[in-house]
Protein backbone atom coordinates (compact mmCIF):
# COMPACT_ATOMS: atom_id res chain seq x y z
CA UNK A 1 0.00 0.00 0.00
CA UNK A 2 1.48 3.53 -0.90
CA UNK A 3 2.81 5.23 2.25
CA UNK A 4 0.67 8.49 1.10
CA UNK A 5 -2.52 6.81 1.64
CA UNK A 6 -2.57 6.49 4.82
CA UNK A 7 -1.21 9.22 8.00
CA UNK A 8 -1.82 12.16 8.95
CA UNK A 9 -2.32 16.19 7.79
CA UNK A 10 0.63 17.90 6.02
CA UNK A 11 1.28 21.56 6.67
CA UNK A 12 -0.07 23.31 3.10
CA UNK A 13 2.00 26.22 2.43
CA UNK A 14 -0.53 29.45 0.22
CA UNK A 15 1.81 31.28 -2.36
CA UNK A 16 0.40 34.78 -1.51
CA UNK A 17 0.62 37.96 -4.00
CA UNK A 18 1.62 41.72 -2.74
CA UNK A 19 -0.22 44.49 -4.11
CA UNK A 20 2.27 47.32 -4.71
CA UNK A 21 2.19 49.70 -1.80
CA UNK A 22 0.72 47.30 0.73
CA UNK A 23 3.55 45.63 2.70
CA UNK A 24 6.72 46.26 3.97
CA UNK A 25 8.66 44.24 5.84
CA UNK A 26 12.29 44.96 8.32
CA UNK A 27 14.77 41.78 9.28
CA UNK A 28 18.12 42.16 10.75
CA UNK A 29 20.78 39.50 9.83
CA UNK A 30 24.33 39.07 11.18
CA UNK A 31 27.52 39.66 8.92
CA UNK A 32 30.13 38.10 10.54
CA UNK A 33 30.78 35.77 7.74
CA UNK A 34 31.48 38.56 5.24
CA UNK A 35 34.88 38.92 7.16
CA UNK A 36 34.55 42.52 7.07
CA UNK A 37 37.42 44.79 8.88
CA UNK A 38 37.68 48.52 9.37
CA UNK A 39 41.36 49.94 9.38
CA UNK A 40 42.60 46.05 10.45
CA UNK A 41 40.02 45.35 13.28
CA UNK A 42 37.58 42.84 12.64
CA UNK A 43 33.99 44.58 12.22
CA UNK A 44 31.28 42.89 14.21
CA UNK A 45 27.80 44.35 13.25
CA UNK A 46 24.49 43.40 12.07
CA UNK A 47 22.71 44.50 8.51
CA UNK A 48 19.70 45.62 8.55
CA UNK A 49 16.94 45.50 5.77
CA UNK A 50 14.08 47.07 4.80
CA UNK A 51 12.33 44.90 1.87
CA UNK A 52 9.12 46.49 0.14
CA UNK A 53 7.01 42.60 -0.79
CA UNK A 54 5.62 44.03 -4.30
CA UNK A 55 8.66 45.84 -6.09
CA UNK A 56 11.59 44.37 -4.23
CA UNK A 57 13.08 48.02 -3.43
CA UNK A 58 15.28 47.91 -0.20
CA UNK A 59 17.30 49.66 2.37
CA UNK A 60 20.37 48.34 3.38
CA UNK A 61 21.67 49.59 7.14
CA UNK A 62 25.07 48.74 9.08
CA UNK A 63 24.06 48.26 12.42
CA UNK A 64 27.26 48.02 14.97
CA UNK A 65 24.89 46.80 18.06
CA UNK A 66 22.11 44.08 18.03
CA UNK A 67 18.87 44.54 17.15
CA UNK A 68 17.29 47.16 19.11
CA UNK A 69 14.55 49.36 18.83
CA UNK A 70 17.17 52.48 17.94
CA UNK A 71 18.21 50.33 15.67
CA UNK A 72 15.04 49.49 13.91
CA UNK A 73 14.00 53.06 14.18
CA UNK A 74 16.59 54.44 12.47
CA UNK A 75 16.96 52.37 9.58
CA UNK A 76 13.17 52.22 8.64
CA UNK A 77 12.54 55.85 9.28
CA UNK A 78 15.44 56.62 7.05
CA UNK A 79 13.96 53.79 4.30
CA UNK A 80 10.77 55.97 4.20
CA UNK A 81 12.08 58.90 3.91
CA UNK A 82 14.28 57.56 0.52
CA UNK A 83 11.34 56.28 -0.53
CA UNK A 84 9.45 59.28 -0.20
CA UNK A 85 6.75 57.39 1.73
CA UNK A 86 5.12 54.40 3.37
CA UNK A 87 3.44 51.63 3.12
CA UNK A 88 0.26 50.55 4.18
CA UNK A 89 1.83 47.48 6.70
CA UNK A 90 4.81 46.96 8.23
CA UNK A 91 5.46 44.14 9.11
CA UNK A 92 8.76 42.34 11.64
CA UNK A 93 10.00 38.79 12.04
CA UNK A 94 9.38 38.97 15.72
CA UNK A 95 12.26 41.20 16.19
CA UNK A 96 13.16 41.55 19.62
CA UNK A 97 13.72 45.08 19.16
CA UNK A 98 9.58 45.44 18.16
CA UNK A 99 7.89 42.60 19.99
CA UNK A 100 8.88 41.65 23.50
CA UNK A 101 7.04 38.95 25.55
CA UNK A 102 8.16 39.73 28.78
CA UNK A 103 6.58 42.44 31.23
CA UNK A 104 9.04 44.49 31.33
CA UNK A 105 9.70 44.79 27.88
CA UNK A 106 6.56 45.82 27.32
CA UNK A 107 7.67 49.63 27.28
CA UNK A 108 9.22 48.45 23.32
CA UNK A 109 6.43 46.81 22.17
CA UNK A 110 4.37 50.11 22.47
CA UNK A 111 7.09 52.62 21.10
CA UNK A 112 7.06 50.30 17.78
CA UNK A 113 3.32 50.54 17.98
CA UNK A 114 3.60 54.24 18.45
CA UNK A 115 6.46 54.57 15.87
CA UNK A 116 4.16 52.80 13.24
CA UNK A 117 1.39 54.75 14.19
CA UNK A 118 3.55 58.34 13.49
CA UNK A 119 3.97 57.28 10.31
CA UNK A 120 0.32 55.79 9.77
CA UNK A 121 1.37 52.10 9.30
CA UNK A 122 -0.36 49.33 10.34
CA UNK A 123 2.06 47.06 12.31
CA UNK A 124 2.23 43.29 11.92
CA UNK A 125 4.58 40.42 13.10
CA UNK A 126 4.92 36.82 12.22
CA UNK A 127 4.56 33.83 14.63
CA UNK A 128 7.43 33.18 16.20
CA UNK A 129 9.55 30.88 14.61
CA UNK A 130 7.89 30.44 11.66
CA UNK A 131 10.08 31.65 9.39
CA UNK A 132 7.91 31.39 5.98
CA UNK A 133 5.84 33.24 6.90
CA UNK A 134 8.19 36.48 6.10
CA UNK A 135 9.01 34.78 2.88
CA UNK A 136 9.82 38.13 1.20
CA UNK A 137 12.30 39.13 3.59
CA UNK A 138 13.68 35.60 4.69
CA UNK A 139 14.48 34.88 0.34
CA UNK A 140 16.38 38.51 0.61
CA UNK A 141 18.53 37.56 3.20
CA UNK A 142 19.81 34.90 1.65
CA UNK A 143 20.39 37.51 -1.99
CA UNK A 144 21.59 40.35 0.61
CA UNK A 145 24.92 38.17 2.34
CA UNK A 146 25.39 36.57 -1.34
CA UNK A 147 25.75 39.85 -3.35
CA UNK A 148 27.46 41.34 -0.27
CA UNK A 149 30.09 38.31 -0.88
CA UNK A 150 30.36 38.63 -3.99
CA UNK A 151 30.42 42.52 -3.98
CA UNK A 152 33.43 41.91 -1.70
CA UNK A 153 35.18 39.60 -3.72
CA UNK A 154 35.13 41.79 -6.89
CA UNK A 155 36.71 44.40 -4.78
CA UNK A 156 39.97 42.27 -4.21
CA UNK A 157 39.69 42.91 -0.40
CA UNK A 158 37.42 43.16 2.29
CA UNK A 159 39.35 46.24 4.74
CA UNK A 160 38.09 49.39 4.37
CA UNK A 161 39.64 52.54 6.28
CA UNK A 162 36.96 53.51 8.38
CA UNK A 163 33.46 52.67 9.11
CA UNK A 164 31.92 55.85 6.59
CA UNK A 165 33.93 54.09 3.62
CA UNK A 166 32.37 50.79 4.27
CA UNK A 167 28.81 52.45 4.70
CA UNK A 168 28.92 53.70 1.12
CA UNK A 169 30.01 50.74 -0.39
CA UNK A 170 27.38 49.27 1.39
CA UNK A 171 24.60 52.21 -0.25
CA UNK A 172 26.42 51.72 -2.98
CA UNK A 173 26.15 47.74 -3.51
CA UNK A 174 22.39 47.87 -2.97
CA UNK A 175 21.96 51.17 -4.90
CA UNK A 176 22.81 49.11 -8.56
CA UNK A 177 20.41 46.23 -6.97
CA UNK A 178 17.75 48.30 -6.48
CA UNK A 179 18.54 49.37 -10.16
CA UNK A 180 17.04 46.12 -11.36
CA UNK A 181 13.82 47.23 -10.08
CA UNK A 182 13.29 50.91 -10.99
CA UNK A 183 10.39 50.39 -13.28
CA UNK A 184 8.48 48.20 -10.34
CA UNK A 185 9.47 50.67 -7.66
CA UNK A 186 8.45 53.76 -9.52
CA UNK A 187 4.94 52.15 -9.85
CA UNK A 188 4.61 50.86 -6.44
CA UNK A 189 6.26 55.00 -5.23
CA UNK A 190 3.05 56.22 -6.56
CA UNK A 191 0.86 53.95 -4.37
CA UNK A 192 2.82 54.83 -0.93
CA UNK A 193 1.31 56.67 1.98
CA UNK A 194 2.50 60.54 2.29
CA UNK A 195 5.06 60.77 4.68
CA UNK A 196 4.41 63.00 8.76
CA UNK A 197 5.88 66.34 8.43
CA UNK A 198 8.73 65.19 10.83
CA UNK A 199 10.81 62.19 11.33
CA UNK A 200 9.80 60.65 14.81
CA UNK A 201 12.48 60.32 17.17
CA UNK A 202 14.79 56.91 16.93
CA UNK A 203 16.84 57.29 19.94
CA UNK A 204 16.01 55.61 23.37
CA UNK A 205 16.70 58.07 26.72
CA UNK A 206 18.36 56.82 29.82
CA UNK A 207 19.93 58.78 32.78
CA UNK A 208 23.29 58.33 34.04
CA UNK A 209 25.48 59.69 36.15
CA UNK A 210 29.16 60.84 36.03
CA UNK A 211 30.93 59.26 39.06
CA UNK A 212 34.10 60.61 40.88
CA UNK A 213 36.38 58.05 38.36
CA UNK A 214 35.24 59.78 35.27
CA UNK A 215 32.63 57.42 33.97
CA UNK A 216 29.24 56.62 33.89
CA UNK A 217 27.59 53.62 32.17
CA UNK A 218 24.63 53.39 29.75
CA UNK A 219 23.25 49.53 28.40
CA UNK A 220 26.03 47.81 30.43
CA UNK A 221 28.85 49.75 29.07
CA UNK A 222 30.90 52.07 30.81
CA UNK A 223 32.00 55.17 29.08
CA UNK A 224 34.57 58.11 30.55
CA UNK A 225 33.65 61.59 30.36
CA UNK A 226 35.12 64.82 31.24
CA UNK A 227 35.75 65.67 34.83
CA UNK A 228 33.49 68.55 34.28
CA UNK A 229 30.64 66.12 34.38
CA UNK A 230 31.93 64.80 37.59
CA UNK A 231 28.44 64.22 39.79
CA UNK A 232 26.16 65.69 36.95
CA UNK A 233 23.60 63.54 35.82
CA UNK A 234 22.74 63.43 32.27
CA UNK A 235 20.16 62.60 30.23
CA UNK A 236 21.72 60.27 27.29
CA UNK A 237 20.02 59.70 23.98
CA UNK A 238 21.05 55.97 22.93
CA UNK A 239 21.36 56.01 18.86
CA UNK A 240 22.20 52.85 16.95
CA UNK A 241 25.91 54.29 16.65
CA UNK A 242 26.10 56.88 19.18
CA UNK A 243 25.44 58.77 23.04
CA UNK A 244 24.23 62.30 23.04
CA UNK A 245 24.40 63.69 26.86
CA UNK A 246 22.07 66.53 27.64
CA UNK A 247 22.81 68.49 30.44
CA UNK A 248 19.26 70.69 30.75
CA UNK A 249 19.32 71.84 26.92
CA UNK A 250 22.31 71.69 26.26
CA UNK A 251 24.39 68.49 24.32
CA UNK A 252 27.50 68.03 26.64
CA UNK A 253 28.81 65.11 25.10
CA UNK A 254 28.62 63.15 21.88
CA UNK A 255 30.67 59.14 22.25
CA UNK A 256 30.78 56.41 19.79
CA UNK A 257 28.24 53.77 21.25
CA UNK A 258 29.79 50.88 22.67
CA UNK A 259 28.44 47.43 22.90
CA UNK A 260 28.72 44.88 25.87
CA UNK A 261 31.08 41.67 25.22
CA UNK A 262 29.45 38.62 24.31
CA UNK A 263 31.22 36.54 27.40
CA UNK A 264 31.09 39.04 30.21
CA UNK A 265 27.89 40.68 29.20
CA UNK A 266 29.75 44.19 30.23
CA UNK A 267 31.96 46.66 27.95
CA UNK A 268 33.92 49.87 27.89
CA UNK A 269 34.95 52.77 26.00
CA UNK A 270 37.68 54.61 26.88
CA UNK A 271 38.64 58.09 25.82
CA UNK A 272 42.00 58.81 27.24
CA UNK A 273 41.50 62.31 26.07
CA UNK A 274 39.12 62.76 29.03
CA UNK A 275 41.29 61.68 31.87
CA UNK A 276 44.42 63.48 30.13
CA UNK A 277 43.85 66.32 33.17
CA UNK A 278 43.46 64.00 36.19
CA UNK A 279 46.54 61.70 35.14
CA UNK A 280 48.40 65.07 34.54
CA UNK A 281 48.07 65.97 37.87
CA UNK A 282 48.31 62.50 39.11
CA UNK A 283 50.51 60.25 36.94
CA UNK A 284 50.97 57.60 39.36
CA UNK A 285 47.89 56.85 39.29
CA UNK A 286 48.01 55.27 35.98
CA UNK A 287 50.22 52.18 36.82
CA UNK A 288 47.30 50.45 38.84
CA UNK A 289 44.27 51.99 36.90
CA UNK A 290 41.33 49.56 36.49
CA UNK A 291 41.12 51.85 33.11
CA UNK A 292 44.78 51.69 31.95
CA UNK A 293 45.12 49.13 29.15
CA UNK A 294 42.01 50.80 27.52
CA UNK A 295 43.36 53.92 28.00
CA UNK A 296 46.08 53.28 25.61
CA UNK A 297 44.61 54.62 22.00
CA UNK A 298 46.83 52.05 19.89
CA UNK A 299 48.66 49.05 20.32
CA UNK A 300 51.75 50.82 20.01
CA UNK A 301 50.96 52.60 23.38
CA UNK A 302 50.29 49.56 24.76
CA UNK A 303 53.48 48.09 23.94
CA UNK A 304 55.67 50.84 25.11
CA UNK A 305 53.94 51.11 28.21
CA UNK A 306 55.47 47.55 28.74
CA UNK A 307 58.71 48.39 27.60
CA UNK A 308 58.72 51.57 30.18
CA UNK A 309 58.14 49.76 33.13
CA UNK A 310 60.29 47.22 32.83
CA UNK A 311 63.30 49.87 32.10
CA UNK A 312 62.30 52.14 34.55
CA UNK A 313 61.25 52.81 38.24
CA UNK A 314 57.39 53.20 38.44
CA UNK A 315 57.25 57.17 39.06
CA UNK A 316 59.44 58.03 36.18
CA UNK A 317 57.75 55.65 33.77
CA UNK A 318 54.04 56.77 34.81
CA UNK A 319 55.47 60.37 34.32
CA UNK A 320 56.80 59.47 30.71
CA UNK A 321 53.75 57.50 29.90
CA UNK A 322 51.02 60.39 30.77
CA UNK A 323 53.74 62.88 28.88
CA UNK A 324 53.26 60.63 25.62
CA UNK A 325 49.65 60.45 26.28
CA UNK A 326 49.39 63.97 26.58
CA UNK A 327 51.13 64.91 23.59
CA UNK A 328 49.18 62.18 21.28
CA UNK A 329 45.80 63.53 22.77
CA UNK A 330 46.96 67.53 22.74
CA UNK A 331 49.77 67.65 20.21
CA UNK A 332 46.97 66.64 17.81
CA UNK A 333 49.76 63.41 16.73
CA UNK A 334 48.38 60.17 17.78
CA UNK A 335 49.09 58.15 14.76
CA UNK A 336 52.27 59.52 14.11
CA UNK A 337 53.57 59.56 17.19
CA UNK A 338 52.42 55.47 17.12
CA UNK A 339 54.82 55.02 13.88
CA UNK A 340 57.69 56.32 16.01
CA UNK A 341 57.20 54.08 18.73
CA UNK A 342 56.89 51.14 16.48
CA UNK A 343 60.08 52.21 15.21
CA UNK A 344 61.60 52.58 19.42
CA UNK A 345 59.46 49.32 20.08
CA UNK A 346 61.61 47.46 17.17
CA UNK A 347 64.95 48.65 18.20
CA UNK A 348 64.42 48.53 22.22
CA UNK A 349 65.28 51.95 22.92
CA UNK A 350 62.93 54.26 25.27
CA UNK A 351 61.39 57.96 24.03
CA UNK A 352 62.88 61.10 24.56
CA UNK A 353 60.08 63.06 25.48
CA UNK A 354 61.32 66.33 25.25
CA UNK A 355 62.64 65.53 21.68
CA UNK A 356 59.46 64.35 20.10
CA UNK A 357 57.91 67.20 21.34
CA UNK A 358 60.03 69.49 19.70
CA UNK A 359 59.64 66.99 16.62
CA UNK A 360 55.61 67.14 16.53
CA UNK A 361 53.86 69.06 19.13
CA UNK A 362 52.12 72.00 16.99
CA UNK A 363 54.28 75.25 17.11
CA UNK A 364 53.20 77.74 18.59
CA UNK A 365 51.41 80.63 16.44
CA UNK A 366 53.17 83.83 16.39
CA UNK A 367 51.69 87.14 15.84
CA UNK A 368 53.33 90.44 14.64
CA UNK A 369 52.51 92.99 16.97
CA UNK A 370 50.56 95.95 15.18
CA UNK A 371 51.02 99.14 16.80
CA UNK A 372 47.45 101.16 16.86
CA UNK A 373 48.26 104.94 17.14
CA UNK A 374 44.78 106.29 18.75
CA UNK A 375 43.66 110.05 17.47
CA UNK A 376 43.74 112.57 19.98
CA UNK A 377 40.39 113.57 21.08
CA UNK A 378 41.02 117.61 21.14
CA UNK A 379 40.96 116.56 17.67
CA UNK A 380 37.02 116.00 17.34
CA UNK A 381 36.49 119.02 19.44
CA UNK A 382 38.65 121.03 16.76
CA UNK A 383 36.06 119.63 13.76
CA UNK A 384 33.14 120.66 16.11
CA UNK A 385 33.75 124.09 16.59
CA UNK A 386 34.35 123.99 13.00
CA UNK A 387 31.11 123.16 11.86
Amino acid sequence: MPPASHGGEHEVFFAQEHPPGRLGLSDFTHAAVLQVTVAGVALMHLLYQFVLAYSGWRYVEVVLGGESFAALSSGLQNAAWMMGGVPEEHRTDSLAAAYKNKTEQELLTRRYAALCAHYGMRPSRNNLGVSHENGSIEARQGTLKRTMEQALLLRGHRDFSDLDAYRQFVAEVFGRLNARVARKFNEERKLLRALPARRSSDYEEVDARVTKYGTMTVKKVLYTAPSRLVGHRLKVRVFSDKLECWLGNVCVLELTRGQPDAATGRGKVVDYRHLLPALKRKPGALARSVLRDALFPRTEYRLMWAQIKEQLPEARACRLMVGLLDLAGNGGCEAVLAQRLALLLASGQLPDLEQLRLELAPRPAHYQDVAVMLPDLATYDQLLEAA
